[in-house]
């Protein structure tokens, strides 16, 4: 599963759970470029969920979007991840340090208040 939902003017909110497939990272990331039309210092939310890891399908599918998906970060300037595995909370850590001019942190599912005052911050 992977939904987008537009929050206000400034914030998308994605959830991602489940097993993602080529169709599934399809309409995913058609979906992400709809509702980030227009967005301009904005924020994201990231909900990962229990997640198995994206088929080769569905990194193709990712890969293929790469220019747009380069493009789309430079219209936020904060992203929050929120999981409760330890790893994924890493890698958006590290996926942010090498991403510039957007700020990464991470929070368990606990913690989601936290994320979303970081994010109005």
């Amino acid at each position: 599963m992977f939904q987008v939902m537009r929050s206000g003017n400034g914030r998308l909110e994605l959830d991602v759970s489940g097993k993602l497939d080529s169709d599934g990272m399809r309409r995913g990331l058609r979906e992400l470029f709809t509702q980030a039309h227009g967005v301009q210092h904005g924020q994201l939310l990231i909900r990962v969920g229990d997640i198995d890891l994206p088929t080769p399908g569905a990194i193709a599918v990712e890969l293929s979007y790469l220019p747009q998906l380069l493009r789309l970060v430079r219209q936020f300037d904060r992203c929050a991840v929120i999981s409760g595995r330890e790893w994924i909370r890493r890698m958006g850590e590290i996926e942010g340090a090498m991403l510039p001019g957007m700020e990464v942190r991470s929070f368990r599912p606990e913690r989601e208040a936290d994320a979303l005052a970081w994010l109005g911050g």
